[in-house]
């Protein structure tokens, strides 16, 4: 992005359409209009799928995912997206509007949780092992510290002490193209040993002065019987 657009995207504003810009040997697109030159108007169907509110279908969804990514932005446009997961059926339908995931024990870094202090606008995307299509949802988010919805989020004793209540703006189902195109549910396309082991990255780049055997037995069983064990 040259500065003029920076500074207009800084601002909240936007350039005037500039065609052709170029910088570092790349041409960019400045305007909506030069993008669905580029790509096209989406069809109907595609637009008239935008629901406000959960359907019968997408509690089943819900019901059935053990996994999603939920992406925030702080008020100065840092962008996070975290994963989110548990046993199928985590992320609760509090009514037809709302929504509640619940946080477990991890890194503390809470760059997500900051930009929601900042910015509530949120995105999900649910997951479903083997499907290629995904569910949807963009809504605005706060954060609770305590509510009894909080008991029926209990997994291997773990009470969350938060939890993200997203308020559904925004519902819809994803298609599958990406996921066929990255054939990501075959197992025969799998090669988790193609790259550095866990251990030797963070020996590598965040944790120097530790052993790479004690950092395999940390992020083996070790790692597993504290999913849910807050870290001291």
């Amino acid at each position: 992005m040259n500065r003029r657009a920076w500074t207009a995207a800084r601002r909240g504003t936007r350039p005037p359409a500039q065609r052709g810009v170029q910088t570092g040997g790349m041409e960019l697109v400045t305007d909506e209009t030069e993008l669905r030159e580029l790509l096209g108007e989406p069809k109907p169907a595609a637009l008239a799928k935008e629901r406000t509110r959960l359907h019968a279908l997408d509690r089943e969804w819900l019901a059935a995912s053990p996994f999603c990514l939920l992406a925030t932005a702080g008020a100065d446009g840092t962008c996070d997206v975290s994963p989110k997961g548990d046993p199928a059926g985590f992320v609760l339908p509090l009514d037809d509007t709302t929504i509640a995931i619940p946080e477990r024990p991890g890194n503390r870094r809470v760059d997500g949780f900051r930009n929601i202090l900042a910015n509530p606008h949120v995105g999900l995307i649910s997951f479903l092992p083997g499907r290629g299509d995904t569910l949807r949802i963009n809504g605005r988010a706060r954060l609770v510290r305590d509510a009894p919805f909080f008991d029926r989020m209990v997994v291997k004793g773990h009470r969350p002490v938060l939890a993200v209540v997203v308020e559904v703006e925004q519902v819809f189902f994803h298609c599958s193209k990406a996921f066929l195109r990255s054939s990501l549910w075959k197992p025969e396309t799998w090669e988790p040993g193609a790259v550095t082991g866990r251990a030797t990255i963070c020996k590598t780049l965040e944790r120097p002065e530790a052993d790479v055997a004690d950092l395999e037995r940390y992020y083996g069983e070790e790692y597993a019987a504290g999913l849910y064990r807050t870290p001291s």
